[in-house]
């Protein structure tokens, strides 16, 4: 593969991947049934505030990615683009899907929900421009404290769960799913989705995450 096709190929994964985990949090949304850590954050705050889920997602990216200064994390294209895709892509798929009518529906969508995320995920790491604003602020807590990413992570999540869940967010059994799958999704699509080192370029996939960093919005 060329040189020009190698970075082809990264860009479609980087820009698709982020299209489609704002549409997989879109069908979480709809389940009703729970939603990833951080989009529980940020429904509760939509709620609050009157915004889209979309919007408050934009917004709190970028603040988040104002305290990678003090942790000295390095911005890629793929964070900047994370901040500005997931967002627009959450809310063209809400403008456009229905709420889920029935019980079996709801569980279809919970379970579509967090495969399609795995999936986007892999595709989105697998590009190497960069983790997303939330990946930045764990890895930069993990490398500042010395702290282990299992702890960081999970004591980031489980403040932005109550946090969001205090404010009107939903929280459930999608939540749990969510929290169980997504790490070995990830690392399958991954994987899947492995771009071929470019002529004379390096093998190494989403360069700059310690073991055990997976995309948490």
């Amino acid at each position: 593969m060329s040189r020009r096709g190698h970075l082809t190929r990264r860009l479609i994964q980087l820009y698709g991947g982020l299209a489609l985990y704002g549409a997989s949090s879109a069908l979480l949304v709809r389940s009703g049934l729970g939603l990833e850590p951080w989009n529980v954050l940020h429904q509760g705050l939509a709620e609050r505030t009157g915004l889209s889920m979309g919007l408050v997602l934009t917004v709190v990216g970028a603040a988040v990615l104002l305290l990678w200064i003090p942790l000295r994390q390095r911005p890629g294209l793929g964070t900047v683009s994370n901040v500005l895709v997931i967002g627009a892509a959450m809310d063209a798929t809400l403008a456009v899907m229905p709420a889920a009518g029935g019980l079996p529906l709801r569980i279809a969508f919970m379970a579509a929900g967090v495969v399609l995320n795995g999936a986007a995920t892999g595709l989105y790491l697998a590009a190497r421009f960069g983790p997303g604003p939330r990946d930045g602020l764990m890895t930069g807590l993990h490398l500042r404290t010395g702290l282990s990413v299992r702890l960081v992570r999970t004591a980031i999540e489980i403040t932005v769960v109550a946090t969001g869940f205090a404010l009107g967010g939903t929280v459930g059994v999608g939540t749990l799913l969510y929290a169980v799958s997504i790490g070995p999704l990830a690392q399958v699509f991954l994987r899947v989705f492995a771009v071929p080192p470019s002529p004379g370029g390096s093998t190494v996939v989403a360069a700059g995450l310690p073991r055990g960093a997976i995309l948490r919005r």
